[in-house]
């Protein structure tokens, strides 16, 4: 058996996606002749048949059926090797600043996803509040910024809205025991304003049980039993759950997570890390983990 040649992949999926002949060479900017010619030569190669002739257009065989997925991945990965080969290598530094409720999740696959396609470019992280990586952005200390903005004030790309929501462990049920052991911040005007008031407001008798400055600790917290806590939905550690209005715990709020990029301008690389960022949220703004 010969070779398969690309480009008479290419004619095969643009016939097969279109049904017809005439409209896949209309697609291809080919004649229809130069089309049927190349769907002739393929068959010849695999010694079958790929298409049921019809009184309008074409169908699959039970063979054609088979050969396009194995079609669509030639091509996908020569398309890809194509755009990789033509883009220009990025280069100098990017700084990049990141709520640590992401920093285990989405930030790995956008780092690897960036490594992968430039290879080289410095990559600088800082994992702190949103209030800080503002002023990180306002003192030219990083280039972009994932920011909380619970107020709907900030300006930037949103990336996702992923809801505060409190969370309990499974196994240890914290959130029956009175007074309820709570995880809050040290030192957050956010705490204060959403997470305490919250559960002021409902007349919860609590208790704080546990605090750090980071969400992880929160995540320590939950998950070993020492207290309920405030984390984004998409954060909730295993053998966890969230806590819903019929446990007596609504949303905390449902914050937009938003790109910022340093008001001095940008650069080739940071806009390069912005679009792997981008698609690495892109789970959560379909609704997945």
């Amino acid at each position: 058996m010969q070779p398969l040649d690309s480009d008479l992949m290419r004619s095969f999926l643009a016939v097969a996606d279109c049904g017809s002949v005439t409209a896949a060479a209309a697609r291809l900017f080919r004649t229809q002749s130069a089309v049927s010619l190349q769907i002739k030569r393929l068959e010849q190669s695999l010694g079958q048949p790929l298409f049921v002739r019809q009184a309008r257009g074409v169908a699959l065989t039970p063979r054609g059926e088979q050969l396009v997925p194995y079609a669509r991945r030639v091509v996908a990965l020569l398309d890809e090797a194509a755009v990789a080969l033509r883009e220009k290598p990025l280069v100098g530094p990017v700084r990049v600043g990141i709520p640590d409720e992401y920093s285990g999740t989405v930030l790995p696959r956008a780092l690897a996803a960036f490594d992968e396609r430039h290879e080289g470019v410095q990559v600088s992280v800082r994992v702190d509040h949103s209030t800080a990586q503002i002023a990180a952005l306002e003192a030219d200390e990083i280039d972009l910024a994932v920011i909380y903005d619970w107020e709907y004030v900030q300006e930037g790309e949103v990336l996702c809205i992923d809801p505060t929501v409190w969370v309990t462990s499974v196994t240890h049920a914290q959130h029956l025991r009175r007074p309820v052991p709570v995880a809050v911040y040290f030192r957050s005007e956010w705490s204060r304003n959403y997470v305490e008031l919250s559960l002021d407001r409902l007349g919860m008798d609590w208790r704080v049980a546990w605090s750090c400055d980071m969400a992880g600790g929160f995540r320590v917290a939950v998950t070993n039993g020492m207290a309920i806590a405030p984390l984004s939905r998409s954060t909730i550690p295993a053998g966890c759950r969230e806590l819903t209005t019929e446990d007596g715990f609504p949303i905390v709020d449902n914050a937009r997570v938003v790109l910022r990029r340093n008001p001095r301008g940008t650069s080739p690389a940071v806009e390069g890390m912005a679009e792997v960022l981008r698609a690495a949220f892109a789970p959560l703004r379909e609704g997945g983990p």
